[in-house]
């Protein structure tokens, strides 16, 4: 008996110590995991992120934000102001500090609860005092914290992930309203124009000049294009206002400045003859998926290694018992609790990790050939635009203008009449929005094709998010 009392206390005694030194080790970061995120922000698009969480935080990115927005904004800016003021990815960041607190949880050993009775009847009374520990979880914990850092890992490359895909959401929305501007400048010359136009031929066709048909013609090019442009300022402020939402803009940051028109095209386009190991390589929600499938396999291996077992509890126990017709005494001893796998074999526990973990590995390759696919389609469409804006600025526009300026020395010289110059002039109009849209596809593809190669798309249907199926044993131990 004293043999069995001692080796209870030295268990007991080292589940304390253990527990100790374990606990000593789960702590939360100071910036609740924002490290990872900003540098790999900072790699992937060369940007700063913050993550707000005190009054003197806030007021150092309301600073920033201010003076950025004090210049004619650029799409580098605009994206600088984004990952600084967007709420919805400050609540990423929240995510990403909850999914801190579940590792620091998962990394802590299992409390042991203390419990005490007292039973008294005739005199006599007896107190029990029980300390109880779940040995299953403590023996499991360095498993279950190796499984919650994995996750935690996670975590971190799904705030990455939020931080690309409002960065390229951002260029998007930019290119769009800076498209948008220059189109409202050409059409406004244009409708002015035409105005101009419309109310000449009808001059001249009160002194029979010009026939009804002609008038009818320059009528309905005035008409079309005033209708043009209540739609392209239609356009551009809601491609605005999306960039002001994206921006986080409240009232006193509405009244930001965007150039009339997009920049000129690079000189000659990107080579990337690697694009598909590239993409393979650097995209963050591949990298989640190889996370998820190793934290899955890991989960798989503890099922499998605490399948038969799901309970083991120790408890010391003090019985003091006060008899009236004799001296108190005192007794010690232990209790060991476990289950009996009689009907729960742990088959389905082992079955559902196995399945859970078959089908995140399905999902990574599905994903994976997804990104190969994905990368040569947005290198495809960016060389596709880039050559279309390129021929628009280096042929059509450059015709367009030996045309114009021609036809203007013919009229001069009479040799031909006011309506095949104004003909010239609405092809001419044509070239010039064409030339706007070119250029417009051409910035938009080239966002698409740095998101295809580093992450930042439109979330996938499948295989994007995590396997949130719990395959490992439970924190509790199984309880």
């Amino acid at each position: 008996m004293a043999y069995h009392l001692a080796r209870a206390r030295l268990v007991l005694a080292a589940l304390g110590l253990c527990a100790s030194s374990l606990a000593g080790c789960a702590a939360f970061s100071p910036d609740g995991g924002m490290t990872a995120v900003s540098e790999l922000t900072s790699q992937t698009i060369n940007k700063d992120v913050a993550f707000v969480r005190t009054p003197g935080g806030a007021g150092a990115v309301d600073a920033r934000v201010r003076q950025l927005l004090s210049r004619t904004l650029s799409a580098e800016t605009a994206v600088q102001i984004a990952l600084l003021n967007n709420k919805g990815l400050q609540a990423a960041y929240n995510e990403l500090a909850l999914a801190e607190t579940d590792l620091v949880e998962q990394s802590l050993p299992p409390n042991p609860v203390f419990s005490i009775s007292r039973i008294s009847g005739n005199g006599a009374s007896e107190i029990e005092r029980q300390v109880v520990g779940d040995i299953l979880a403590l023996a499991t914990l360095p498993f279950r914290s190796e499984i919650a850092r994995d996750r935690f890992r996670q975590a971190q490359l799904r705030a990455a992930l939020a931080t690309l895909r409002l960065a390229a959401e951002v260029r998007r929305a930019y290119v769009r309203a800076v498209a948008g501007n220059e189109m409202v400048v050409l059409l406004t010359d244009a409708k002015a124009t035409a105005e101009s136009t419309a109310q000449l031929a009808v001059k001249l066709g009160e002194t029979g000049s010009v026939n009804k048909l002609d008038q009818a013609r320059e009528q309905v090019f005035y008409a079309e294009t005033t209708a043009d442009l209540a739609t392209a300022r239609q356009t551009a402020t809601s491609a605005r206002e999306k960039l002001a939402r994206l921006m986080g803009l409240w009232d006193d940051g509405l009244d930001f400045r965007l150039p009339n028109a997009l920049p000129s095209l690079p000189r000659r386009p990107q080579a990337q003859p690697s694009i598909e190991a590239d993409a393979v390589a650097h995209r963050i929600d591949l990298q989640i998926a190889r996370l998820e499938l190793t934290a899955l396999a890991k989960s798989l291996d503890l099922t499998e290694a605490t399948r038969f077992v799901t309970l083991l509890d120790l408890a010391g126990i003090s019985r003091r018992t006060q008899d009236p017709e004799g001296a108190p005494f005192r007794e010690r001893g232990f209790d060991v609790q476990f289950q009996i796998p009689i009907f729960d074999g742990g088959e389905v526990r082992v079955r559902q990790a196995a399945e859970t973990y078959n089908l995140a590995f399905n999902r990574l390759t599905e994903r994976a050939v997804n990104v190969r696919s994905e990368a040569r389609d947005a290198y495809r469409a960016y060389r596709s635009t880039y050559d279309i804006a390129s021929h628009y600025q280096r042929e059509i526009l450059p015709l367009r203008k030996i045309i114009t300026e021609e036809m203007q020395l013919r009229f001069s010289s009479m040799q031909v009449d006011i309506f095949a110059l104004l003909t010239e002039a609405r092809q001419r109009l044509a070239s010039l929005r064409g030339a706007i849209d070119a250029r417009r596809n051409f910035f938009l593809a080239r966002s698409e094709l740095q998101a295809a190669v580093n992450g930042g798309g439109a979330p996938a249907t499948s295989g994007d998010n995590p396997t949130n199926i719990a395959a490992a044993a439970p924190a509790d131990g199984g309880h």
